[in-house]
């Protein structure tokens, strides 16, 4: 069996507290972007009545899915969907991994000063984060 070799995680903080959502642990760097996206839009589609696109990824069929959020604005599932749907942006994410970099995107709720970030990184043997 073929190890994880990344890590991605779906964080939110409220600026005094932090907590994680739910994470995964995958075979590589596609994985990594594709898991993100779902969650991103899992989570932008919680908040309001969005109809499934084409070109969205499958429904969760999972329970590796993350807790959902309330937002008190649509300014963070907005951003989630736009991250998650634009290409150019998706491009981005994968060549940022495809670097070696870890991948972080914040999305603010400026209504309660709620922040949520998904993460992506090379998981190293005895390290966590980066």
């Amino acid at each position: 069996m073929k190890r994880a070799a990344y890590a991605a995680e779906v964080t939110v903080s409220d600026g005094q507290r932090y907590a994680c959502l739910g994470s995964a642990a995958v075979r590589n760097r596609r994985l990594v972007l594709l898991w993100l996206r779902r969650q991103a839009l899992r989570l932008a589609d919680a908040h309001g009545n969005h109809a499934p696109q084409d070109g969205d990824p499958p429904p969760p069929t999972t329970t590796a899915d993350v807790r959902p959020v309330l937002f008190h604005s649509s300014d963070a599932p907005e951003s989630l969907r736009r991250w998650a749907t634009t290409g150019r942006l998706q491009d981005d994410a994968i060549r940022t991994l495809e670097a070696g970099f870890p991948l972080h995107f914040t999305v603010l709720d400026p209504a309660v000063g709620l922040s949520l970030t998904l993460a992506g990184w090379h998981a190293f043997p005895g390290r966590r984060h980066p």
